[in-house]
């Protein structure tokens, strides 16, 4: 009898031991699992949580023809500007991304795929803006000098403020807890400034395209932008989109309206989907798309995805093709 309770004392203790150590080596589980329906395949009359489906709401994802008016009349307006800001045959077409981590390095295989095709108009300069762990908040209010460093980068390669006339943006909070809609609105009010900000140093910025967050259904509890906050950032970027379709002063890009405060807005790509459950364009999410330390940010595998589905995006849009292509 002595001999067996040893024996069990034994077992437990080892299996305790293995149990800590495994603690500090393996990653840790991962969150509750979380699924839905991507924003662009939510169709009459299913919601989500009292919203409608579509990129554009009222279950649509093709821009309304007012929005998309405006918005090829800007991208009319891109050429080639010199340092100055002038039309310039030697000139750049200066696109800038703003984000965070998961930003920059998409951004980064987006550069390196885009800079290789033969098609890429070759005045067209991809500046990567975006800083390595900067979220929606210190962007909107500078806290880490966000803009500066963007300037900064610009300089670096002999470029100026005034040949920027696009911008790629993605951003998301660090650590939200509010719960929706309170979260997405907040992250709405911060890109606003942001915005606002990038109208007011790039004056020659003519539109942005926004992008919410891929899917983050493999995130771990220590993960700071999880689900359901990953996929709720899409209705941040909708209503953005309708409150300057709806004439907001604040997001006004149109000089004969008032004072303009922002570039004109249109989706960039869209990247949420569930999982391994195929979205209507076939798009998925694997385990292996992700890291091991966190499960939120993509993997080299994963960001190379990213990258493509960009370069596919602004290759092949019509509201970005003409002024990528050559």
């Amino acid at each position: 009898m002595k001999n067996y309770i040893l024996y069990t004392i034994l077992i437990v203790n080892t299996l305790i031991i293995t149990s800590c150590s495994s603690d500090s080596s393996n990653p840790v589980a991962p969150t509750a699992p979380f699924s839905a329906t991507p924003v662009i395949d939510i169709v009459s009359p299913n919601e989500y949580k009292s919203e409608k489906g579509g990129l554009y709401d009222n279950w649509i994802n093709e821009i309304p023809i007012t929005q998309k008016t405006a918005a090829l009349n800007e991208i009319s307006k891109i050429e080639p500007l010199d340092v100055s800001g002038n039309p310039s045959a030697s000139g750049k077409v200066v696109m800038i991304s703003i984000g965070m981590s998961n930003t920059f390095y998409s951004f980064e295989k987006f550069q390196a795929v885009s800079n290789t095709d033969p098609d890429k108009a070759p005045e067209l300069f991809l500046l990567n803006g975006a800083q390595v762990g900067h979220d929606a908040i210190e962007w909107a209010t500078d806290d880490r000098q966000d803009w500066e460093k963007l300037e900064a980068k610009l300089a670096q390669q002999n470029l100026t403020p005034a040949q920027v006339q696009i911008a790629w943006i993605y951003l998301a909070y660090r650590d939200p807890v509010e719960p929706f809609p309170t979260s997405a609105k907040n992250l709405q009010g911060y890109i606003q400034t942001v915005l606002n900000t990038l109208q007011a140093k790039y004056p020659n910025i003519k539109i942005a395209y926004l992008t919410s967050r891929e899917y983050a259904g493999y995130s771990m509890p220590n993960a700071s932008n999880p689900e359901p906050y990953a996929y709720e950032s899409a209705f941040a970027v909708r209503w953005l989109i309708e409150d300057q379709m709806n004439g907001k002063a604040e997001l006004n890009f149109d000089p004969a309206k008032g004072d303009v405060k922002s570039p004109i807005i249109v989706w960039g790509p869209y990247t949420w989907a569930d999982g391994l459950n195929p979205r209507s364009d076939g798009l998925t999410w694997a385990r292996a798309d992700f890291n091991d330390e966190d499960g939120m940010h993509p993997s080299d595998q994963g960001y190379s995805k990213l990258g493509d589905i960009m370069h596919d995006f602004f290759k092949t849009n019509e509201l970005s093709s003409s002024w990528f292509n050559k």
